[in-house]
């Protein structure tokens, strides 16, 4: 996987408030992945509400879902070119091999409180065709993936937090939305008012 799409994960997170662990820092090439290996970061909120519902949250995450998340391990998927479908999941069995139990067993003894640990999926986007979506989402749900965060909804937030005016040398995905933003090659989201 390549480093930008870890880094695009770990600003949205870090962005809203949530500290980042990466589990290894290299690459492995040589052998075969260990499960605790398959993991590319784990997440805590430390601002998590002490009343926050887990089971409140959606399955494809957006940034009003975060708040009620207070641990999670994630697996990034940056296959842009690649579209997801139930077909893609059922034949690409690699996706999941971060949810193994041996893998899960070393996170949970990294969190005290012994609370849920969230096992997120991000991947580019989910298929727009609605069967197909709901196919794929049930083949996450019954794998053990706990929620989806999508690249665009990823990106936006983070486009929408960047400060045209803040200078974000210790970050090269932020400094990129800067500089975009400052050419107006970002825009904010425009509303339709009338459907075509």
């Amino acid at each position: 996987m390549a480093g930008i799409d870890e880094n695009i994960v770990r600003e949205y997170f870090e962005l809203n408030g949530f500290l980042v662990r990466q589990l290894s820092k290299y690459q492995v090439q040589s052998r075969k992945k260990r499960s605790d290996e398959q993991i590319d970061l784990v997440v805590c909120n430390p601002h998590c509400a002490p009343d926050a519902e887990p089971s409140d949250v959606q399955f494809i995450l957006g940034s009003d879902d975060l708040p009620k998340i207070r641990q999670a391990v994630i697996a990034v998927k940056g296959w842009h070119t690649t579209t997801f479908s139930a077909a893609t999941l059922k034949s690409e069995s690699s996706i999941f091999n971060f949810l193994q139990k041996s893998a899960l067993k070393k996170v949970e003894t990294m969190f005290a409180d012994g609370g849920k640990v969230f096992k997120i999926l991000a991947l580019p986007t989910l298929p727009k065709n609605k069967t197909e979506r709901q196919k794929s989402v049930a083949i996450l749900k019954a794998r053990g993936i706990d929620a989806v965060l999508t690249y665009p909804r990823m990106l936006q937030n983070i486009a929408d937090s960047v400060e045209v005016n803040n200078n974000y040398v210790k970050s090269d995905v932020l400094q990129l939305m800067r500089i975009l933003k400052n050419y107006n090659m970002l825009r904010p989201p425009q509303m339709d008012l009338f459907e075509k």
